[in-house]
């Protein structure tokens, strides 16, 4: 057995009417049954012709499309005001990219002089001391052969 729609009320029906229009079919679902039944007296039908009468206005209403003059007005007023805007961000955007390659730079010679830099010890180092010629260790002779 369905549930019996509240009777509706005539603030119920004008909030409806103005919130769907004088078309009880596109109401929702929910209140249609009521609508209609309220619908049938003189105070509903006297509020749907009216809202009849704003669906028929705003049917009716056509909105002009605007004019060339308007149209390049509203693209200049965009564009002055999104240059300062563009211009900023490219200026900053080189400053971020500058500082990235100075950061980079620094990270490099950094790296550099520390795996460049030579062990301090106190012992004689034999991978330091051989050249392409030969030994040049502490006990090799640094007189000339033959003399």
């Amino acid at each position: 057995m369905p549930d019996k729609a509240a009777p509706m009320d005539l603030t119920r029906f004008s909030a409806l009417a103005d919130a769907y229009g004088g078309r009880v079919q596109t109401w929702p679902e929910a209140e249609r049954a009521a609508a209609l039944a309220f619908a049938q007296s003189e105070e509903g039908k006297a509020v749907l012709h009216r809202a009849a009468g704003l669906d028929s206005l705003l049917a009716g209403y056509e909105v002009p499309p605007p004019s060339i003059d308007l149209h390049a007005r509203i693209v200049q007023a965009g564009t002055a005001s999104l240059a300062p805007r563009v211009r900023a961000r490219r200026w900053w955007l080189g400053f971020g990219l500058a500082g990235v390659g100075l950061a980079g730079a620094l990270a490099g010679t950094l790296a550099i002089a520390m795996l460049d830099m030579p062990s301090r010890s106190d012992h004689f180092n034999l991978e330091t001391a051989a050249t392409a010629f030969g030994d040049t260790g502490t006990d090799a002779d640094t007189s000339e052969e033959g003399s």
